[in-house]
């Protein structure tokens, strides 16, 4: 879902200029509600389907924003006065929303998901899934892989873990002829990378390192994919496989950023390991260390 929002306005006070500009607005808009608690006035129009009730783009709070952005297209641009009712009701908002105010929004959809689709074809069974054209898969993997990434940004990880299997799920179990088979190792790669980052984001870096390695059997030289496992790697304190894959990572994009200062924290991380080691065999090799001798009775 993509979409942006400014900040509500207050029109409707009890003064008198706030009555009539609420008055001016409100007879050019369009009522949505049927008792005018929501109205609309197009400033672009938008195109293709309305938004749907299942569509990612309804996770709001307010009554009034679902009525509207139901009503919307991607691409469109929309200005909606909400009544109190349809909006922060007898108590406002404060400090920003008096109590009992009516409220203007002015809401540029993007693009929105709809997840009824792609729910519907998850349910099948893979026999089922089989009847359908590979675009239908890939169609449907996809949207699975966008929902990860529209909770991906709300740090919603686990979340989007889910999302993104579900994606890779389909395309495991597709069997495609050879010419097509392009098509769906490029949807894999792309959601193997996104569960390896999600993982790293969890905290869990075996199963990042499981996904970036799988990534690099569709793509050895996968620049993200051996970023992954460098960082996988030195997670988990295998610092020679994370220079290994941060090395050939360097290879691949020798003045990214990232990468290089990945291999700076290595070498630090690596020489603090260093150190630590030398001063513990120091502790254990020095004399009296054991606290007897070898000729103790």
């Amino acid at each position: 879902m993509g979409g942006s929002t400014r900040s509500p306005g207050v029109l409707q006070r009890d003064d008198a200029s706030s009555q009539s500009r609420y008055q001016r607005l409100s007879q050019r808009m369009l009522d949505l509600s049927g008792d005018r608690g929501v109205l609309k006035d197009v400033i672009r129009e938008g195109s293709g389907e309305l938004v749907t009730p299942d569509a990612s783009v309804l996770d709001i709070t307010l009554w009034g924003m679902e009525l509207g952005l139901l009503s919307m297209r991607r691409g469109e641009v929309a200005r909606f006065l909400f009544k109190p009712t349809y909006a922060y009701g007898m108590l406002g908002c404060p400090p920003l929303i008096p109590p009992n105010a009516t409220v203007l929004f002015e809401i540029e959809l993007l693009d929105f998901l709809d997840s009824a689709e792609s729910d519907k074809f998850c349910v099948l069974s893979a026999e089922q899934q089989d009847q359908f054209p590979l675009q239908k898969v890939l169609k449907v993997a996809a949207t699975e892989r966008e929902f990860g990434n529209y909770l991906f940004r709300q740090n919603r990880f686990y979340d989007a873990k889910v999302r993104y299997k579900r994606a890779l799920l389909l395309l495991h179990r597709r069997s495609a002829p050879a010419e097509e088979q392009l098509l769906v190792e490029t949807a894999k790669l792309l959601v193997l990378l996104n569960l390896s980052f999600t993982y790293l984001k969890l905290e869990r870096p075996t199963m990042a390192l499981r996904y970036g390695e799988q990534a690099l059997v569709i793509d050895r030289k996968n620049t993200k994919a051996l970023f992954r496992c460098g960082q996988a790697c030195l997670l988990m304190t295998e610092y020679q496989k994370a220079r290994d894959f941060l090395v050939r990572a360097q290879k691949e994009q020798p003045f990214n950023h990232d990468i290089n200062n990945e291999l700076k924290k290595l070498a630090s991380y690596y020489s603090d390991y260093l150190g630590k080691e030398k001063e513990m065999c120091h502790r254990m090799f020095a004399p009296g260390a054991h606290g007897s001798t070898v000729g103790e009775n």
